[in-house]
């Protein structure tokens, strides 16, 4: 499941968009707050699949621990190079390493979905160790160096960096999550967001269910939305005596 999330407005107030994203299902969410519980509604604890998502906070909360992650490569690189264009001399030794770690695992990824699949997992491998090795504890006095091994080295004894090696099915960013959130993104820009709060829930749900009919369904989506709202009046109406 790939996940992304930005800001929004209800009533003029500053609210939260947040989008997930599979091959099967879309779902929108508007809230007032960006927070773990309403992950939750969409990611259970038992999740058994890898929820791909930026470095937002509400993702790291306790209830999640369980739920295996790929971060963001992308989001990755951009911090990076942020530290890295304000440090000098020795201090960007780490930034660099890590950026080139990073860079060579996206590049073993692409190489591997182009059809250069030899020694794939012996790279592969090669690259978690030398990551592991990067981010192992030790002291550093660059204040960002510091920030950086933490929160890493945390996220790397999860697994949740190089994830998409051990399965190159999965993508290593969320640029999926940001493709579909930009229709919303537009209506927001358009609308200057939801009046009231009843407005964003019948937003996110209309937004989830036609996006959803559009992954699903051969049929064109007015027919879709028809079968829906059938249903929706005559929840014991069966498939086989609708058609």
């Amino acid at each position: 499941m790939y996940t992304d999330d930005t800001g929004g407005r209800i009533g003029g107030e500053p609210a939260h968009l947040m989008t997930c994203e599979t091959a099967a299902v879309r779902v929108d969410q508007i809230r007032d707050h960006p927070r773990h519980e309403e992950v939750r509604e969409v990611v259970p604890a038992e999740y058994a699949g890898v929820l791909v998502t930026d470095r937002g906070r509400n993702y790291d909360a306790l209830e999640l621990a369980g739920v295996r992650q790929q971060k963001c490569l992308a989001h990755l690189q951009r911090s990076l190079s942020e530290v890295l264009g304000q440090q000098q001399g020795k201090a960007r030794a780490l930034g660099r390493q890590l950026k080139g770690l990073f860079r060579q695992a996206l590049d073993l990824w692409h190489a591997y979905h182009q059809g250069n699949r030899r020694g794939f997992a012996a790279q592969a491998q090669q690259l978690k160790a030398a990551l592991t090795y990067q981010l192992r504890d030790r002291p550093l006095k660059a204040p960002d160096n510091r920030r950086l091994l933490n929160e890493l080295g945390w996220h790397n004894d999860r697994g949740n960096l190089l994830r998409f090696l051990d399965d190159p099915r999965r993508e290593p960013t969320n640029n999926r999550a940001e493709r579909a959130l930009r229709p919303a993104v537009i209506a927001r820009k358009v609308s200057q967001g939801s009046k009231t709060a009843r407005g964003a829930d019948a937003f996110a749900a209309f937004t989830s269910v036609v996006r959803t009919l559009a992954k699903t369904s051969a049929d064109p989506i007015v027919e879709g939305l028809l079968y829906v709202f059938h249903f929706a009046k005559m929840p014991d109406a069966s498939a086989e005596a609708y058609h």
